[in-house]
């Protein structure tokens, strides 16, 4: 009889035990501490890329990072157009980079090794600046006599110049201009140069000095 009570007390004794364990904690013991590096006063900006991107996505049903019409902004959504925003990327046609620029292209800009931009972030950020200043050269008459007006409906303005010149090049913008519209282009996606005046409309681009022959 001793011997069953016994083991009917230790039974008890660890039920008592087991179910301490799932005990709720104080509110002081569920306190967690954050470090005073993780708190900000306001906001931080940061990318998210899309989990799933088709092989031919809509030029405009995905959105770029959000900053606004700032330069950066509209550095940010044509990098995006181009390449999603990626400096390491080499298309099938060898467009290289976050802006996606052609061999050409970096030979008359004096880049003197393919394979080292294409690494560096630093450099094709410094040739993006460069061709912005190119084509805002080659197209200073345009941007003078057509930026605040109107061709088949849509604002003309110097952002969506300079982002039609590097989309789909100066010379095309340059017709486009010079015949108010009449000019049909479009480019290996099927969209038009029209599309790229207003969709990159009204970024800020003032502080872009044109310059004839910008040198890496």
């Amino acid at each position: 009889m001793k011997n069953i009570k016994k083991r009917y007390y230790c039974a008890v004794m660890m039920a008592v035990f087991f179910m301490l364990g799932f005990t709720v904690k104080s509110d002081e013991e569920r306190t967690t501490v954050v470090p005073p590096s993780f708190v900000v006063d306001i906001p931080r900006l940061v990318t998210a890329m899309p989990k799933e991107i088709t092989s031919e996505p809509n030029l405009f049903s995905l959105n770029p990072p959000q900053v606004g019409k700032s330069f950066i902004g509209f550095k940010e959504a044509l990098a995006y157009r181009e390449s999603r925003g990626n400096y390491f990327i080499v298309n099938r046609f060898g467009y290289m980079g976050k802006y996606q620029f052609g061999k050409s292209a970096l030979q008359f800009y004096g880049v003197k090794d393919a394979q080292q931009f294409l690494n560096s972030p630093e450099q094709q950020e410094r040739l993006f600046t460069l061709s912005l200043q190119r084509n805002k050269w080659y197209l200073r008459n345009e941007i003078k006599q057509y930026v605040g007006t109107k061709i088949n409906g849509i604002e003309i303005t110097e952002s969506g110049i300079l982002a039609a010149a590097h989309l789909v090049g100066a010379q095309s913008v340059k017709k486009y201009l010079k015949k108010k519209g009449r000019y049909a282009f479009a480019d290996g996606n099927g969209t038009t140069l029209q599309n790229y005046l207003k969709h990159f409309a009204g970024y800020d681009t003032a502080h872009i000095i044109p310059e004839k022959l910008p040198r890496f």
